[in-house]
C-alpha cells in the first residue's frame, strides 16, 4: 500500500475521531465538553493506584473557594504562585506581572534586563489596586474560578474580582460593591486627567509609562504625588498601560471584556480559542509569537493589529480582534520506527550493537529506585525491541519482552518495595511512595514536578510492550491509561480523578514542569525533548491500543511541543527575540522560565555546553528528527558545543547527544565519532545510536528539513 494511501486513511480515521469523539467511549459517560477525557478501563471507573496521604503538599484549601477544593486542582498552572505558601509571589499574566499581596493587587509592564548569561523582565510596583478603609487588610486572596486561559482572583475583604485572562491589554475589576478605590504606584504621577464624560483617565507617571483607566460609569478621581483615589464606585474598573502614544485603539475595545477563556480540540492538529465576553463591542487580545504563525486567519474571523504591540520577554505580543482563534500546526508523524529507514547494509552492525545491549539487560541488576532514572532505564530497553524489529533481528525480542515485564510490572502492581505510584486526592494525582514524604524524592514528583517527564520515560516502556504482547497490553491497560491521564486528562468533568492537561499551558503552548514549588520567576520547563516525548509516548500507546483520539491528542501536543522549542529555546544565530549579548552566547536555552531565559541548567552550569545541548535533545527517537529538522540550526548547536567537548571531565554520555546532531548533517564523521565512544547516557544505548546515525539521509534535503513537518506513515508494523 503506498504512503500516501495510507496517510489518507489514518487522517481520516484520526479527523473522524475528533468528530464523533463518543464513539471512543461507550463504556463511560459522555463528557458535556467536546474536549472528551479518556477511558482508562472497560468500566466506568477508573483504575486508580492505591490511596497515599502525602505529608510534604501544600493545603490548596487556603487560596481555592470552598466549591473548587472537590475537584482536582491545577499543580503547573500559570497562576501557580497565588496559591502557594503567602500567594505573594509574581507571575507573568501577559503583558502584565501580577503579584496580589495584602488585600491588593499590584500590575507591573515590564521591562527587560539582558546580558549573556540569562534575560529576564524586572518586576516593579507600577501600579497597585486596593480599597479605601478595608476592615480586614491582611485577608487572603481567594481564587473563585480558572479555567485554560484564565483565572479570577477575589479580593473578599476588598469587594474586588479581577478577571485575568492571558493575553489581555487590561486588567478588569469588578468593584462588587460601592467602595472608595485607592490606585498606589512607587513612580510619581505626573498627570491625571479625564475624558469629557469620567469614564476615562489618563494617567502619566515618571518612569515613562502611560496608563488609562477606563469605568463602566462616570467616576471621580482625586490624586496626589503617589495613589489616586476615587469616589465611592461599585461596577467595572479596566487599566492598561498604553504601548505607544496612540491611545485609540484602547478606547475602542474598552468596553468588551473576557472573564474567561477555555480551548477546544476541535480537530487533529488543530485549537480553538474561545473567550466569554462582557459589555459591548468586539474583543481585543494580544498573540505571541507562536501564536501569529499557527493562527489561521481563513477559519475564524479575527483582525491582527500589526501596529498594535506590546513587549514581553516572549516576543511582541500583537494585538488580534476576535472571539474566537483557530490555532492550527502542521502535522507530526507518530511513528514506531525510523522515518525513512535503514539501509540494509548498516542492519549488521546495528546487529551486533543489540546483541551485546540486550545481553546486558539484567532487571535484578538495577540499583536505581528513583522513578525518573528507573522510567529511562526501561525506556532505553523498549528502544532495542524496536530498532530490533526495524533490522529484522527478532531473535532478542522475548529477552527484552521478558525484561520490561521483569520491571514495568512492579510499579504497575505496587509490589516495588522500595518507590511506586500511588494516588493522592489533595490535589489529584499520581506521587511516588518516595515522594510522597519527602518533597526532594523522586526529583519532586511528590510536589508534581516533572511528572510528564517520569511518566512519559514509562509511557514509552508499556507502549512498546503492549505492541509486542498484546495479551499484556490488555492485562495492564487500566494502569497504563491511569498514568497517562494523570498529565494528559482533558475532562472537565466534576468526577475527574486528574487535573485537565496537568503540565501543558494552552496559551503558551508547552508545557511547565516547576509542580508545587513557589519560585519568583513562575513556572519553568528545562528539557523539551522529555516534553515531547510525553506527548509522543501516549500516542504510542494509542497505536498500541488502537485508541485513534489518544494517538491525535498525543500527537497534537507533540507538534505543539516541538513549534514551542523551535521558537523559544533554540536560540538561532541572528535572531533578534533575546537581544543581541544573549544570543551572540548561546544556541539553546538551559532553564525557560516566565520570567527569565537562563543559560544555567538545574545541574550544570553555563560552560558544559554538551549537557544544555543532551537535556534538549534526549531520549533519542523517531521523532527527534522533526525536533530538529532545522539543519541550518542544528549545524550551529554542534558548532557552538563541540569545543566544550575539550573540557576535563565531560561524560561520554552526553556526547553521544552532540554525535547525534551532528549527525544530521555529517553523518560519516558522527558515525566514526561514536564507534569511540566508551560509555553512554543511561537512557541511550550504542544501539540507539547506530540506528539514529545509519538512518539519516546520506544527503541532507528533503521536506522534513526546515520547520514544516511531514505526514509519513502513521502505523503500526
Amino acid at each position: 500500500m503506498g504512503l500516501k494511501k495510507i496517510k489518507d486513511q489514518v487522517k481520516s480515521i484520526v479527523e473522524k475521531t475528533f468528530k464523533n469523539p463518543n464513539e471512543l467511549y461507550k463504556n463511560s459517560p459522555p463528557s458535556s465538553s467536546s474536549s472528551q477525557s479518556f477511558t482508562m478501563s472497560s468500566s466506568s471507573q477508573p483504575f486508580l493506584f492505591p490511596l497515599t496521604q502525602s505529608t510534604v503538599l501544600p493545603d490548596p484549601s487556603s487560596f481555592f473557594a470552598p466549591h473548587l477544593l472537590s475537584n482536582p486542582l491545577p499543580t503547573n498552572s500559570f497562576f501557580q504562585n497565588f496559591v502557594l505558601k503567602n500567594g505573594d509571589q509574581p507571575e507573568f499574566i501577559h503583558p502584565y506581572i501580577i503579584k496580589s499581596a495584602l488585600s491588593s493587587l499590584t500590575l507591573c509592564y515590564p521591562s527587560q534586563s539582558r546580558n549573556p548569561a540569562f534575560n529576564y523582565q524586572n518586576f516593579i510596583a507600577d501600579l497597585t489596586v486596593s480599597v479605601l478603609n478595608n476592615p480586614n487588610p491582611n485577608a487572603p486572596h481567594v481564587i473563585s474560578s480558572y479555567d485554560d486561559l484564565s483565572v479570577t482572583l477575589d479580593l473578599p475583604s476588598s469587594n474586588l474580582r479581577f478577571f485575568l485572562v492571558k493575553g489581555s491589554p487590561f486588567i478588569t475589576c469588578s468593584v462588587m460593591e460601592n467602595v472608595s478605590v485607592l490606585i498606589s504606584t512607587i513612580h510619581a504621577i505626573l498627570e491625571c486627567y479625564p475624558n469629557g464624560n469620567r469614564t476615562k483617565y489618563t494617567v502619566k507617571l515618571n518612569n515613562g509609562q502611560t496608563w488609562v483607566l477606563y469605568a463602566s460609569s462616570p467616576i471621580d478621581l482625586s490624586h496626589d504625588e503617589s495613589a489616586i483615589r476615587t469616589g465611592v464606585f461599585s461596577g467595572i474598573i479596566r487599566i492598561a498601560c498604553l504601548p505607544n502614544s496612540d491611545q485609540t485603539c484602547l478606547d475602542r475595545f474598552s468596553s468588551c471584556y473576557p472573564v474567561s477563556g477555555n480551548v477546544v480540540f476541535s480537530q487533529p492538529f488543530c485549537l480553538e480559542y474561545k473567550w466569554e465576553k462582557k459589555g459591548w463591542g468586539d474583543l481585543l487580545m494580544l498573540a505571541h509569537p507562536l501564536h501569529l504563525q499557527l493562527l489561521s486567519a481563513a477559519d475564524c474571523a479575527v483582525t491582527v493589529l500589526e501596529g498594535f504591540k506590546y513587549n514581553s520577554i516572549d516576543g511582541e505580543l500583537v494585538g488580534v480582534v476576535g472571539d474566537s482563534w483557530i490555532l492550527k500546526s502542521d502535522p507530526v508523524s507518530v511513528t514506531w520506527h525510523s522515518i525513512k529507514g535503514v539501509k540494509e547494509e548498516a542492519c549488521s552492525e546495528i546487529i551486533d550493537a543489540l546483541n551485546k545491549d540486550v545481553a546486558s539487560l539484567d532487571s535484578n541488576g538495577i540499583a536505581t529506585t528513583s522513578s525518573y532514572f528507573y522510567g529511562k532505564l526501561i525506556a532505553r530497553a523498549a528502544r532495542l525491541a524496536l530498532i530490533a524489529e526495524e533490522v529484522c533481528h527478532l531473535d532478542v525480542i522475548p529477552a527484552i519482552r521478558k525484561f520490561l515485564k521483569d520491571t514495568v510490572e512492579p510499579w504497575l502492581e505496587g509490589t516495588f518495595e522500595a518507590n511506586g505510584f500511588f494516588y493522592e486526592s489533595k490535589w489529584g494525582g499520581i506521587v511516588s511512595k518516595q515522594g510522597a514524604s519527602d518533597s526532594g524524592a523522586d526529583f519532586g514528583f511528590g510536589v508534581y514536578n516533572d511528572h510528564h517527564f517520569h511518566i512519559g520515560h514509562f509511557l514509552y516502556a508499556i507502549a512498546v510492550l503492549a505492541k509486542i504482547d498484546p495479551i499484556w497490553g490488555r492485562k495492564y491497560r487500566p494502569q497504563a491509561y491511569a498514568l497517562m491521564a494523570d498529565f494528559m486528562n482533558l475532562s472537565r468533568r466534576s468526577n475527574s480523578k486528574y487535573a485537565r492537561l496537568r503540565c501543558f499551558d494552552l496559551w503558551k503552548l508547552h508545557s511547565w514542569a516547576g509542580g508545587l514549588t513557589e519560585f519568583a520567576d513562575g513556572r519553568n520547563q528545562e528539557s523539551t525533548s522529555e516534553a515531547v516525548n510525553a506527548y509522543y509516548s501516549a500516542a504510542l500507546m494509542g497505536l498500541a491500543y488502537g485508541d485513534t483520539h489518544l494517538v491525535a491528542i498525543g500527537s497534537t501536543l507533540s507538534a505543539l511541543e516541538i513549534h514551542a522549542a523551535q521558537t523559544w529555546w533554540h536560540v538561532k544565530e541572528g535572531s533578534t527575540l533575546y537581544g543581541e549579548e544573549f544570543t551572540k552566547n548561546n544556541r539553546v536555552v538551559g532553564v525557560l522560565w516566565s520570567n527569565k531565559r537562563d543559560s544555567s541548567l538545574w545541574f550544570a552550569p553555563p560552560e558544559w555546553k554538551e549537557c544544555r545541548l543532551g537535556i534538549q535533545v534526549l531520549p533519542i527517537l523517531p521523532i527527534t528528527e522533526l525536533l530538529f529538522s532545522d539543519v541550518q540550526f542544528v549545524k550551529q548547536l554542534v558548532e557552538w558545543t563541540l569545543p566544550a567537548l575539550a573540557r576535563e571531565g565531560v561524560g561520554e554520555g552526553w556526547k553521544g547527544f552532540v554525535y547525534t546532531l551532528e549527525a544530521i548533517y555529517d553523518k560519516v564523521g558522527a558515525l566514526h565519532k561514536t564507534r569511540n565512544l566508551t560509555g553512554f547516557d543511561d537512557g541511550n544505548s550504542l544501539s540507539n545510536l547506530l540506528w539514529w546515525i545509519h538512518s539519516r539521509d546520506d544527503e541532507v534535503g528533503g521536506c522534513d528539513r526546515g520547520n514544516k513537518f511531514c505526514w509519513f506513515r502513521h502505523y503500526s508494523h
